[in-house]
């Protein structure tokens, strides 16, 4: 804990550390302040462990600068770095005192406030001017101090903060009412919360431990207090039906909610991560008290390869964002340690101890001896859905005689699974029989979120579904809440919320719909059918035609999750997916909602086996046509390594039914996805077959866009010969089918003015990676004549994309155009023989590429940000505006690691050793680059040509250029990295 002034002065000025101990002497002795000097330090002590044991205590620091104060090397070195750092992360105030006069200007101590004016330092002041400037300083040091005093402890605290502005926790689960135990867990949120040091923190168990349990005992203390200083509340569990492997949940819902909750303007805008950002930035703004609840179902399982990381990208931008800054508190449970944020604090949450299982059992009603109680307890292993369920039973069947639980079975149940909590729910079955309680838990196992009112009564209405409803149809509304109230008191329904106790709507722990579900699955396949088949008609019908938001949408995506489990897979994809989610050919749910997340739960639902085999249960064309849709939410989700899968078998399913414009489009695509992940090898083989598919179609359209897919990768690959001549075919073929619009545009346009800035004739490669103006004034006058020609090309295709806005043509085109037109601004302005950097044309490079960025985040095109982002950094860095290109780079690398980008990577590490040259860094620099060359090396694969099985075509000459075998790399950049490792000395 910061709790006292640190004084750091040079022992030269040992006088003056004297004159103002004894001004201070007065406050050290009534408690107002503690106060450290080195001068404390005893013969014998290890002197720099106790400078950096007060250090890390100091919450005032006080420096008596002089001229031998900052010629000190130990101050300089040692003191002032971790002083410095506190102020910026941890609110230590830095408070200094201008003892001689000195050049304090040129150091960061000129950013901090001076206790007395600088321009009449204290070595100029007579003694009794001194004196009165030695007691002000003193009293402002007291000042400071007392605005900076703990806050008073928990007890206290309640009727000292104004309520929150807004609670939200109605979508946390409602727990049970006995709760024991964790102290030692309680006082640990307590102190986390207080002392607001701590930005995530996380409870990790198994299910049914007592993870939400504990959170809301916490929550329920904190609202007697007013949360204590909390300025928003919000809380949100991401309901799962037990913790199978292939879940697919998204936080769509949840993320939407959260951003009109706390304002946001348009809750639609951008991708996923950019919503996660953005909400993250709305948390910071006031402290907030934040919890989530059951992320497990979002995070990668125990057995992938990327076990506990978060794979929903909002989910992940906004932990992320939070763990590393946050004023209040963000509280996580799950079932497995949260990979992203590893370093943040975590509690493991164990089992109950003996002695509060106990004390939990005897409150349910159990009764025995103390030692006979605990004896119980470790028979359940303190499990807390277990403990809770055994007493319960133990009460109602055995009248509370803890002795009777050697009639109970539990020795073999497996504890991390929950085994000995299903043990007793099998006790439960066959202790309430087939009355309505075991019906009211088999319905809930129906539902993977809280039961709401309707859907109930829609299972409950006439004709009785068989085996399911029967005892439910006729039962009145008392004897209704009569056995749901008896459900409450086992422990095997949820508690009703606070102020709902008449309401219908239940809810369970999802080890309870889990097993139950299982249940009525296996014994009464039927009756399970049916019950869904009810629920999906009732959501279908309850529900608006065409829903204009994400919460309005929810139902439907509920109801295609409900269909398919009644069989109704074609139904469901026809009437709800395709026509109601998505608006047909519009997809209106992820192009104008950004629900790529909840679309995809509702695509897996298509699916045997994600992401490897979709239900033969529909068309054949339905089939290929899925798992393509799979494969390109997968891919805007950022999860490029799972959606290569889907999309292959798409190609194969839409090849083997002969459909070559899907299969065309389909191959396009997928060679796209090889190419951001680095393999080009791959990608230009791909692109290869895209030729010839669209070939084959005669589709005129997709025989230019398959021409600038592989002119594309044949430009990364550093063929730009052959990538110049296949762009310069497809801009023939769209002359010849768009006459009035003569030249490429958007995407492929994009991509053939990308090369033509990239043209060897125009640049040279100290140019591309230094942006030094090249001396040879024939090849400065070509290039600007390149940009002059890109530009007005650029212009074109921004009028169009402009133009055609949601006619084919989206946001992600005028990303790209500005883009294109920024570079152009950029690379004349650098190819400018003048000193100074004309402004006018500075200003049009900058305007470009903000928009372009802009844009780009609108559109959600996270696999296209980078691009946007390294070319504003190469702006900044030019401007001198290290800090601005720093945060650009960084953002490009943190978006290219996490979606295995490699050539995203690879062109940010270029740019970051830029950027490390311009500010004198040499040695990072040559590391950056390194790192650079090292991931080349990772794109370099053999080439395996594509073989083509259509015997009439011909591939054209830029078809095939490359021998069986022959390495294949992102060698776009060669130059640049040469000429990198001229300036830094570094052999090739």
């Amino acid at each position: 804990m910061r709790d006292q002034v640190f004084i750091s002065y040079s022992h030269k000025d040992k006088d003056w550390l004297d004159r103002l101990q004894t001004t201070l002497k007065p406050l050290v002795r009534n408690g107002a302040l503690t106060v450290w000097a080195d001068t404390q330090i005893r013969a014998g002590d290890k002197w720099k462990e106790e400078i950096e044991a007060a250090l890390s205590r100091a919450k005032i620091a006080v420096l008596l600068v002089s001229q031998d104060f900052l010629a000190s090397d130990f101050i300089a070195n040692e003191e002032l770095p971790p002083l410095l750092e506190a102020a910026e992360k941890e609110g230590l105030t830095i408070f200094w005192v201008p003892v001689t006069a000195s050049l304090y200007e040129e150091t960061d101590i000129a950013k901090y406030q001076a206790a007395h004016d600088p321009n009449a330092p204290l070595d100029g002041l007579a003694e009794p001017e001194l004196n009165v400037a030695l007691v002000a300083i003193g009293k402002k040091i007291q000042e400071i101090s007392s605005l900076q005093q703990e806050p008073p402890k928990a007890s206290n605290l309640g009727k000292n903060y104004d309520p929150p502005e807004s609670i939200s926790i109605a979508h946390l689960p409602t727990t049970p009412q006995h709760f024991v135990g964790r102290e030692k867990e309680l006082k640990q949120l307590d102190e986390v919360w207080d002392n607001e040091k701590t930005n995530i923190i996380s409870l990790v168990a198994f299910g049914g431990v007592g993870k939400s349990a504990l959170v809301a005992e916490w929550l329920q203390k904190l609202s007697q207090e007013n949360y204590r200083g909390a300025r928003y509340v919000l809380g949100h569990s991401f309901y799962s039906q037990g913790s199978h492997e292939d879940a697919q949940v998204s936080s769509d819902g949840f993320v939407d909610e959260a951003l009109r909750f706390f304002g946001d303007e348009d809750p639609t805008a951008g991708s996923p991560w950019d919503k996660g950002e953005r909400l993250a930035q709305l948390v910071r703004e006031s402290r907030t008290l934040l919890v989530l609840d059951g992320l497990e179902p979002l995070q990668h399982p125990p057995t992938s390869g990327d076990a506990g990381r978060i794979k929903d990208p909002a989910l992940q931008a906004l932990v992320r964002e939070l763990a590393a800054s946050n004023p209040g508190l963000c509280v996580i449970t799950t079932r497995q340690t949260v990979a992203d944020i590893l370093g943040t604090l975590t509690i493991d949450l164990e089992h109950l101890s003996d002695q509060a299982g106990a004390e939990l059992l005897r409150a349910l009603g159990v009764k025995g001896l103390q030692e006979e109680l605990e004896h119980a307890a470790q028979y359940v292993k303190g499990h807390g859905l277990a403990l809770t369920l055994l007493g319960t039973y133990l009460s109602k069947a055995y009248d509370g005689d803890v002795r009777q639980i050697n009639e109970i079975e539990l020795v073999k149940a497996d504890d991390r699974q929950g085994g000995h909590a299903r043990k007793l729910m099998e006790k439960y079955e066959r202790w309430l029989g087939d009355g309505p309680e075991l019906s009211i838990l088999q319905l809930l196992g129906l539902f993977d979120r809280p039961a709401e009112a309707g859907s109930i009564q829609a299972l409950r209405t006439e004709p009785a579904i068989p085996n399911l409803t029967d005892s439910l149809v006729d039962l009145g509304q008392e004897d209704w809440r009569f056995a749901v109230s008896n459900l409450r008191d086992c422990g095997l329904v949820s508690p009703a919320s606070s102020g709902d106790s008449n309401s219908q709507s239940l809810d369970a722990h999802p080890l309870v719909r889990e097993h139950f579900a299982e249940q009525l699955t296996e014994r009464f396949p039927k009756a399970a059918k049916e019950a869904h088949r009810r629920l999906y008609e009732h959501l279908k019908q309850s529900t608006p035609e065409q829903p204009d938001t994400l919460q309005a949408m929810m139902p439907l995506y509920h109801a295609v999750a409900h269909g398919c489990k009644a069989e109704l897979w074609q139904e469901a994809l026809d009437e709800v997916y395709f026509e109601r989610i998505n608006r047909g050919q519009e997809f209106f749910s992820t192009q104008k909602l950004g629900a790529f997340g909840a679309d995809l739960s509702a695509v897996s639902c298509f699916f045997d086996e994600p992401w490897q085999r979709s239900t033969t249960n529909v068309t054949e064309a339905d089939q290929a046509w899925i798992l393509g849709q799979a494969g390109f939410r997968l891919r805007a989700l950022r999860r490029l390594g799972e959606a290569a899968e889907p999309l292959k078998a798409s190609i194969e399913a839409y090849i083997a039914q002969q459909e070559w414009k899907n299969s065309a489009q389909a191959v396009a695509n997928l060679s796209e996805l090889h190419l951001t992940l680095g393999d080009l090898a791959a990608s230009i083989r791909m692109a290869e077959q895209s030729v010839e598919l669209a070939d084959r179609s005669g589709d005129a359209f997709l025989r230019m866009v398959g021409r600038g897919t592989l002119a594309d990768a044949l430009h990364q690959a550093a063929r730009n010969a052959k990538s110049l001549a296949a762009f310069r075919e497809a801009e023939g073929m769209q002359k010849e089918r768009q006459p009035e619009a003569p030249l490429l545009y958007s995407l492929a346009g994009f991509r053939y003015c990308d090369l033509l800035l990239d043209e060897p004739s125009a640049f040279s490669p100290q140019l591309l990676a230094l942006n030094v103006e090249p001396k040879d004034v024939d090849t400065a006058q070509s290039a600007i004549e390149t940009c002059h020609n890109v530009r007005n090309h650029a212009e074109y295709a921004l009028e169009l994309s402009e133009q055609f806005l949601g006619k084919g043509l989206g946001l992600h085109d005028i990303a790209l155009d500005h883009l294109t037109l920024g570079r152009t601004h950029f690379l004349e302005v650098l190819l400018q023989a003048a000193t100074t950097i004309p402004q006018p044309a500075m200003e049009q490079t900058e305007q470009h590429l903000n928009e372009s960025v802009s844009f780009l985040r609108q559109a959600g095109q996270q696999h296209e940000l980078p691009r946007g982002l390294l070319a504003r950094a190469a702006l900044r860095r030019v401007q001198e505006r290290f800090d601005d290109a720093e945060r650009n780079i960084a953002e490009a690398e943190s978006i290219a690691e996490r979606g295995s980008m490699l050539i995203h990577q690879i062109d940010a590490a270029i740019e970051r050793c830029r950027l490390q040259l311009a500010m004198g860094k040499r040695g990072t620099a040559r590391e950056s680059l390194e790192l650079a060359k090292e991931l080349v090396k990772k794109t370099e694969q053999p080439y395996e040509p594509h073989i083509p099985d259509w015997d009439e075509w011909e591939p054209p000459d830029y078809v095939g250029g490359f021998k069986k075998g022959e390495i294949v790399g992102y060698h776009r950049r060669n130059p640049e990295i040469a000429a990198l490792e001229e300036v830094l000395g570094v052999k090739a």
